[in-house]
């Protein structure tokens, strides 16, 4: 099972919208195949592996970190594959959570005769596919917010300066989250301050992530680096607004941008903002397939993300500098007035990245 994860991991960045799976068949303690989904619409883990395996996989135990499918998608069953190839045991990490899978795949092996157990290694699987569970089991991707500071937990200077506040090696990982992302969000405000193209910078990178502007009042100027042309075709963007008092719908839509009207919604207790509805985004990104989302905003988004309980994970990188009370903090929060309303966290990782210190937390109570 650790070497089908390890084939799992392969399509970090390749194969959204669907899950990240190995499989590895075994005959007699030999390995006979093996394999990993990496791109929607090929072939599945199962299937390469059972290719690879031959007539070696009758009688054999196959391996495999998500429970197999059992529908027609773009691709045949990958139940029907396993029976067909005469497999006798099934060893699954960890079970669907797509309810048009949900144990049925179990079940069906089952029900031919093939021995299943379920559970082996589930922590790591779960671990490689944070998104797609959460897509499919609450309907909104998994959140991811970064945030680059100082050691005092400043972002930008007072006067909007922030490059760089962290080095090379810090930025480089960040590519590699964004890499695996299947959105990248950013505010206008970021937008406004640093012009940013928010795209992937890594050699050999043959998939863009949907990039997402949350633009209330409508403030992006069509000509910004995330829309100019020399952006790949690959790489759209899309725009949540929830206001076009300057009258630019016409001017965005020309520049290449897809605009998304999404206020949020006045209640007899609760007056409009005027800002976009957040939640109700998440759920159109989840709608449209987008199983991690990776936030790089300014204070204002972050802590209205916050606010909303809509982060899953903090991804925090600190540089060893101090930049004073009067920069900008991570999060736009009202004043808390009691302990009890702090925002506990529980870290998951801690690691050095040249100078810098990425630390990786999540916050006890979230979506």
């Amino acid at each position: 099972m650790t070497q089908a994860l390890r084939l799992a991991a392969q399509g970090l960045y390749t194969t959204q919208p669907n899950p990240r799976v190995g499989c590895v068949i075994v005959k007699d303690q030999q390995l006979v195949g093996e394999g990993a989904h990496l791109k929607a619409g090929e072939a599945h883990a199962e299937v390469f592996a059972l290719r690879e395996a031959g007539a070696a996989a009758k009688g054999a135990t196959a391996y495999v970190t998500l429970e197999p499918c059992n529908h027609h998608g773009r691709t045949p069953p990958c139940v029907d594959a396993l029976i067909a190839a005469g497999v006798a045991r099934v060893v699954v990490a960890m079970q669907d959570p797509n309810p048009l899978v949900a144990g049925q795949g179990i079940k069906r092996l089952q029900a031919h005769g093939v021995e299943v157990v379920s559970g082996l290694m589930q922590a790591e699987a779960i671990a490689l596919n944070p998104g797609f569970i959460a897509r499919m089991t609450r309907a909104l991707p998994y959140v991811r917010c970064k945030v680059a500071a100082s050691l005092d937990g400043r972002t930008a200077l007072k006067n909007g300066l922030s490059q760089w506040i962290t080095g090379e090696a810090a930025r480089l990982d960040v590519q590699h989250w964004r890499a695996q992302s299947c959105a990248i969000i950013t505010g206008s405000g970021t937008l406004l301050a640093d012009n940013p193209s928010m795209t992937v910078r890594l050699p050999h990178m043959l998939r863009q992530p949907l990039r997402v502007i949350v633009d209330s009042r409508l403030q992006t100027p069509p000509d910004c680096q995330m829309l100019s042309a020399n952006m790949l075709p690959a790489s759209p963007v899309l725009i949540a607004y929830a206001s076009d008092a300057q009258h630019k719908i016409a001017a965005l839509t020309a520049a290449g941008a897809e605009l998304l009207y999404l206020p949020d919604v006045e209640t007899p207790n609760t007056a409009s903002s005027g800002r976009v509805d957040l939640r109700a985004l998440l759920h159109q990104l989840a709608a449209r397939g987008v199983n991690e989302v990776w936030v790089e905003a300014g204070q204002g988004l972050n802590g209205a993300l916050l606010a909303a309980g809509l982060i899953d994970e903090f991804v925090f990188y600190y540089a060893p500098k101090l930049m004073g009370s009067a920069a900008h903090a991570m999060f736009a929060m009202p004043e808390l007035t009691n302990m009890q309303q702090l925002t506990e966290l529980q870290i998951l990782d801690l690691r050095q990245f040249g100078p810098d210190i990425r630390l990786r937390a999540k916050p006890l109570v979230s979506i």
